[in-house]
């Protein structure tokens, strides 16, 4: 099967130095094997997403130099999949609402999940809901058992999905799609075979492996290579407002990205994007990133 990759950020701000490093690694990753590149816009979390961004991220990649196969897909126009697929697991019991709120759940809560990237749910509503008079979300049915899978950077995974993570969100309250369920769909909708990406989502992994059982969809590959922190261990992205990049120096941003990812460019900080891929193509090995979760970002020099 041909490789297939794709680079997927969110518009809630410029392109920073940490999904910098996911794009790359991604673009390498694809290109190395004679593989496609994809780029889709996740763009379902219309509260936080900020006016124009999306443009100017496309904007920010067409400078420094990566070049994508087929047209950019923008997930705000693709909700239809999205009901299909909730809609199925409703009739085969993978799923069902909850009116439970996040403060009723974070009150509870004795864990943070995986990763601590959300509070762990206890199943209040899986034999109907506990507030007939709210809004709903709803939810996916975590069967019990321990989820394996190997992961091309971090080495082997184990998760304990029912004790770990308990009963997901798939579609909020406020009725918006989330996240899981998305790019559930959306990968194999756009038949991606390979999925790199930053370190932050590692803990996602096994719930998206879940969906795709659930749904009978192919299983991707996954990588995930480290986050860039600061001196202070603070991770950089767009809410903590770090992490920028410099597109009028678009070549030394690239070989900054390629030092962090342990490739060893030569000193070609003032060279064109153009003549860095080409080097970096022929030199990606992911070997320098094996079992790292996160790696300093040097400052720029």
């Amino acid at each position: 099967m041909r490789y297939r990759g794709r680079f997927a950020p969110s518009p809630t701000g410029l392109l920073h130095f940490g999904s910098l490093v996911a794009a790359v690694a991604s673009y390498l990753d694809a290109r190395r094997a004679g593989g496609d590149w994809l780029v889709r816009i996740e763009d379902l979390d219309q509260p936080r997403e900020v006016p124009g961004s999306a443009d100017q991220i496309i904007r920010a990649l067409e400078i420094l130099g990566f070049r994508w196969n087929e047209s950019i897909e923008r997930q705000s126009a693709r909700t239809s999949l999205y009901q299909a697929a909730l809609d199925r697991l409703l009739v085969e019991g993978w799923a069902y609402p909850c009116s439970c709120s996040r403060a009723e759940v974070q009150a509870a809560a004795t864990s943070t999940g995986v990763e601590g990237d959300e509070l762990f749910y206890p199943g209040w509503c899986r034999d109907g809901v506990r507030h007939a008079d709210r809004a709903t979300a709803m939810r996916f049915r975590v069967p019990v058992g321990t989820v394996t899978f190997t992961d091309g950077i971090q080495g082997p995974i184990a998760i304990d999905s029912a004790a770990e993570i308990g009963d997901f969100v798939i579609r909020r309250r406020d009725g918006l799609f989330a996240y899981q369920l998305a790019v559930v769909v959306d990968d194999a909708a756009q038949g991606i075979t390979h999925v790199v990406r930053g370190a932050d989502l590692l803990g996602s992994t096994p719930r998206q492996i879940l969906l795709q059982r659930a749904l009978g969809l192919p299983n991707p590959a996954y990588a995930h290579v480290p986050l860039a922190i600061d001196g202070n261990g603070v991770k950089l992205s767009k809410s903590a407002g770090s992490g920028g990049i410099d597109l009028q120096h678009p070549g030394r941003e690239l070989w900054r990205a390629l030092r962090f990812l342990g490739q060893e460019p030569p000193d070609l900080r003032q060279a064109s994007p153009a003549t860095l891929w080409d080097w970096a193509v022929e030199h990606w090995r992911t070997e320098p990133l094996r079992n790292s979760r996160s790696r300093l970002a040097e400052p720029v020099d």
